[in-house]
């Protein structure tokens, strides 16, 4: 175990999550902030985030780990979409090689956090082991993504309480979970989805997955070839920057042209799933969405495992409603019956965006709908704040690098200058609100009301542009006019 940093109560920066984004700003402050004191608050006991929480058959990275992964240690493991240990591993081993696991405080779950105007500060309650502790900041970097890691979400179905048999949600999957020889389906059709269905098949499940409405599923190697020859023949450094620019710019690419030209991307994603399943009855149905592509995030499938496990027999597919749960298995809505042994509800997560945590402004509750984010990093009328909000069309880590380092620039032009605040101006009259994330996923619709919105124009709207953010982020001037600074009067 590494040696803990001597416990501070009252420091410069907390990061709440030892996830990758935790972990990203941290290796920043350290770097490009060294005189900065600073600590991470993690409510469970380990680092890694959503890849240490989350361990169903099958978990791995929905986006290539060269874009994933930190650009200041890049991945370099064998594959570039990567199983969830060994992400989970990468992440752990990063924390270790530059010391900032010893700035983990595990088991420090936050419930709440307190600004106060005239001291400049941050007062955060924390749940520590049953014992309840007060911790201060100058500032907060929430690092605990957008999503609820408590439940996800699970709806009721009909006749749910008759099935004879066992019921799992993916997010709290049981360990001693035996399928084999098992009848197991699988209610849905998103990224969690179409991981399982081949993960359960080679364990020696019989799989049905069962869809009420299709996604847009695209098959990609689970090695790149072009990173594996930039690595052979340039200095680490360059590869991995290379790589990585290189990754961004095709999945960029792939999303500007299925907004242009949704009618041809789907035509080409039809075409290229036809081909894996020339035998399939019905494909158009079993993969036609019923939105464009991007609408919702495109589902990765390595190697085309899933498609795999439909040809040889593991697995079928099947799309209906559902009508109701039997103690056999589940009706659908057409009358056609699948039985089951298990089933898997893998019917999303839930948006949790500030992580369950009530934040408070001099005494007044935040409601965080009545806000907009600032260049998808803060949140208007809160100091001192910023929020780890990832991409939806690329990988999460592309946008939380460029959000640490824009944070890191504020911490060294207020200690500079001898501010103490920073904090996004209320947005003009004429700024429109529109949600925060322009998606049509069930999940997005149904946290509307709970979340901060973006606005129609810069420095409000929430864009989907890694090189666009990395010229603002980097380059823009910190006092855009809607960022202000100011000094508390209290040293």
């Amino acid at each position: 175990m590494p040696t803990p940093a001597p416990v501070d109560h009252d420091l410069d920066v907390i990061i709440i999550g030892a996830g990758l984004s935790g972990i990203d700003a941290a290796w920043h402050l350290q770097h490009r902030c060294p005189g900065h004191r600073y600590a991470i608050l993690e409510g469970r006991g380990a680092i890694g985030g959503t890849w240490d929480l989350f361990r169903y058959p099958g978990i791995r990275s929905d986006s290539d780990m060269h874009t994933l992964g930190f650009p200041f240690r890049p991945w370099r493991g064998d594959r570039s979409i990567a199983d969830g240990g060994d992400i989970r591993d990468y992440i752990e081993d990063t924390a270790r090689a530059f010391g900032i696991d010893r700035h983990i405080r595990f088991h420090h779950r936050v419930v709440a956090a307190d600004w106060a105007s005239d001291t400049a500060r941050w007062t955060l309650t924390c749940e520590a082991e049953g014992v309840v502790r007060t911790i201060t900041c100058r500032f907060l970097f929430m690092g605990s993504g957008y999503y609820d890691y408590a439940a996800g979400h699970a709806p009721d179905f009909a006749g749910q309480a008759d099935f004879a048999g066992r019921i799992v949600h993916p997010q709290h999957w049981p360990q001693d979970l035996d399928v084999a020889g098992r009848r197991v389906a699988v209610i849905g059709s998103g990224a969690t989805a179409v991981t399982l269905v081949p993960a359960l098949a080679a364990r020696g499940a019989q799989v049905t997955m069962v869809q009420r409405s299709p996604s847009y599923i695209v098959s990609q190697p689970s090695r790149d070839a072009v990173a594996r020859r930039l690595y052979r023949w340039l200095p680490e450094s360059v590869a991995g920057r290379l790589t990585r620019w290189k990754s961004a710019a095709l999945g960029l690419a792939a999303f500007q042209f299925a907004r242009a030209w949704p009618t041809r991307m789907r035509a080409f994603i039809l075409r290229g799933i036809r081909a894996e399943l020339p035998d399939l009855p019905d494909v158009d149905r079993h993969f036609t969405p019923r939105y464009d592509p991007w609408d919702q995030r495109l589902c990765l499938v390595p190697d085309a495992d899933l498609f795999a496990a439909l040809r040889d027999g593991s697995a079928n597919i099947v799309t209906d409603t559902i009508r109701r749960f039997t103690p056999e298995g589940i009706e659908l809505g057409s009358g056609e019956r699948v039985a089951a042994d298990i089933i898997v509800t893998a019917t999303g997560l839930k948006l949790h965006l500030l992580g369950g945590i009530a934040l408070r402004i001099d005494g007044t509750p935040l409601v965080p709908a009545d806000r907009l984010i600032y260049r998808g990093m803060m949140v208007s009328g809160v100091p001192n704040l910023v929020l780890a909000i990832g991409y939806t069309n690329a990988s999460w880590t592309l946008k939380i690098d460029l959000v640490s380092r824009r944070m890191c620039r504020m911490l060294n032009h207020m200690r500079r200058h001898g501010y103490d605040i920073c904090m996004p101006a209320a947005p003009e009259p004429d700024v429109e609100r529109r949600p925060l994330l322009d998606f049509s996923s069930g999940y997005v619709r149904r946290a509307a009301d709970s979340t901060p919105a973006q606005g129609s124009r810069a420095p409000w709207r929430l864009r989907q542009n890694y090189f666009l953010d990395y010229l603002a982020l980097r380059f823009d001037r910190l006092a855009d006019g809607v960022l202000t600074f100011a000094r508390s009067g209290v040293r």
